[in-house]
């Protein structure tokens, strides 16, 4: 990728400053993007995609598709120093992050990334110094139990394909950017009436490969080709749409 530019997410005013790992962890994990940016792939043009997702605003996102997607763009949030905190019902599917923050001196994981149960907990506070990324890996159909309250707090839902509720639930009408992965028909069309799509985009839904997703925010439609690096291979295996 010779070049670079940043997803605009709405009200993003101020891009995040660069944050301070290990440099083990930063060896086991990809780089941030420019000016804090979290780099989601390449564009058409060959030019670095990147998203400011941690910022002084409260952010919701939304990813649809599979877990290596939601795996790598918090493999990447923790490059730039955020906190990584996952609710799920199938803790097995993210223990690959816990191995890749590494442990402390006395053997226990680095409280860099959390995996927590699927209920309503106290978070950390967030802060610039501090930001914090809440991984809500609850199916489909989400509830709100970590809504975005502080600045420096994203909480991504992470939704295995569209369920006809999602059209009136919070996480997809709200949400600051949405990453699409391909999607049959009958999901592409609901897209159309959750987000006003026209019927190209949603053809083109329909016709992504594995390596493809679009960015869909604020006056934005970005096809975006995923990347991955060699440690991110080791990790997470090779890119792909399922599971």
């Amino acid at each position: 990728m010779s070049r670079s530019r940043t997803i605009d997410v709405p009200g993003n005013k101020a891009a995040a400053p660069e944050f301070l790992v290990t440099p083990e962890t930063l060896d086991a994990i990809a780089p941030s993007g420019d000016r804090g940016g979290v780099i989601i792939g390449s564009n058409p043009q060959n030019e670095a995609e990147a998203a400011s997702i941690l910022r002084p605003h409260p952010t919701r996102m939304v990813t649809v598709g599979g877990l290596y997607l939601a795996r790598q763009l918090a493999l990447r949030a923790m490059a730039t120093g955020a906190w990584v905190i996952i609710a799920t019902g199938r803790p097995g599917a993210w223990k690959v992050l816990e191995r890749a923050a590494g442990q402390t001196p006395d053997g226990k994981p680095v409280p860099l990334v959390q995996i927590r149960r699927l209920a309503p907990f106290d978070l950390p506070r967030s802060t610039e110094d501090t930001p914090l990324l809440v991984i809500h890996d609850g199916g489909a159909v989400p509830q709100e139990l970590f809504p975005p309250r502080a600045p420096w707090q994203t909480t991504m839902y992470v939704l295995p394909y569209l369920h006809p509720q999602v059209s009136s639930g919070t996480a997809a009408n709200t949400a600051d950017l949405v990453l699409l992965q391909r999607l049959p028909l009958n999901q592409a069309q609901l897209s159309q009436r959750i987000w006003s799509l026209k019927n190209p985009q949603v053809q083109q839904l329909t016709q992504l490969k594995d390596d493809q997703v679009i960015a869909l925010g604020n006056m934005t439609w970005t096809m975006i080709r995923l990347v991955t690096s060699k440690k991110e291979q080791e990790i997470l295996g090779p890119i792909r749409r399922g599971d």
